[in-house]
């Protein structure tokens, strides 16, 4: 079960890293906009912001991989707790979508988590 755990907690990971590339390098270019649906205009008026999102996704992504290479249980925890309460939070405040894309993976994976200890 802990293998299965470490390739949904590497999942979620992956899905952090393309939300980086996707805030900070492809927000204002067709397909980021395509993506969050965002006109030239307010893709580049809130580039700044996503860069900032983007980073922060970088950082959760190294937290899995750092819980994933540590082998480190409260560490996939905190990182996959952290990550659902982002989905919760975007689902309530900007798309409901959010907490399908980033928040249910993150359960799952934290589910396989908990049950592989």
């Amino acid at each position: 079960m802990s293998v299965l755990a470490n390739v949904a907690v590497a999942f979620v990971a992956f899905l952090h890293l393309a939300f980086l590339v996707l805030e900070m390098f492809l927000w204002t270019k067709p397909a980021g906009r395509r993506i969050f649906g965002l006109t030239r205009e307010l893709a580049e008026a809130s580039k700044a912001l996503a860069m900032n999102q983007g980073l922060y996704n970088g950082f959760l992504a190294a937290g899995l991989v750092w819980g994933i290479v540590a082998g480190s249980f409260e560490v996939k925890v905190f990182f996959l707790a952290c990550v659902i309460v982002a989905g919760i939070f975007g689902a309530l405040t900007a798309k409901r979508s959010i907490l399908f894309v980033q928040g249910l993976p993150a359960a799952i994976a934290l589910a396989l988590v908990l049950l592989g200890r």
